[in-house]
């Protein structure tokens, strides 16, 4: 089943931008789009309403709990992002256990919300 990574285009990582500059949030956007493995989408967001916890993601899959994250750095921290969301796409109900997961998801985790009841 596909699951679903969505970056926040807008998150500037809770600084300013330099004039001209493209926010860390896009630029994650397309690095996780070049990267992704086969069964991770990757998709915009125009803002999870984390900007103090910037770069903000959120996996997300149907019948799934869905999982905020912040402070993702587009430079440093894609390897364990894309692990993390390879780990929930292979768990049928999105929980990884926290043992499991990587560093960056132990400790960055903003939100977990019970899958949609149908």
């Amino acid at each position: 089943m596909a699951v679903t990574l969505h970056v926040c285009i807008t998150c500037r990582a809770n600084r300013r931008l330099a004039e001209g500059e493209i926010c860390p949030g896009s630029r994650l956007l397309e690095a996780a789009r070049r990267a992704a493995p086969d069964g991770i989408a990757v998709a915009p967001v125009t803002c999870l309403s984390a900007c103090s916890r910037g770069c903000a993601v959120a996996f997300a899959g149907p019948g799934r709990w869905t999982y905020v994250y912040g402070g993702i750095a587009p430079e440093t921290d894609l390897g364990a992002l894309l692990e993390g969301a390879a780990l929930y796409a292979r768990a049928a109900d999105g929980i990884v256990p926290w043992r499991e997961r990587p560093e960056l998801l132990r400790r960055s985790v903003i939100a977990r919300i019970p899958p949609r009841e149908a």
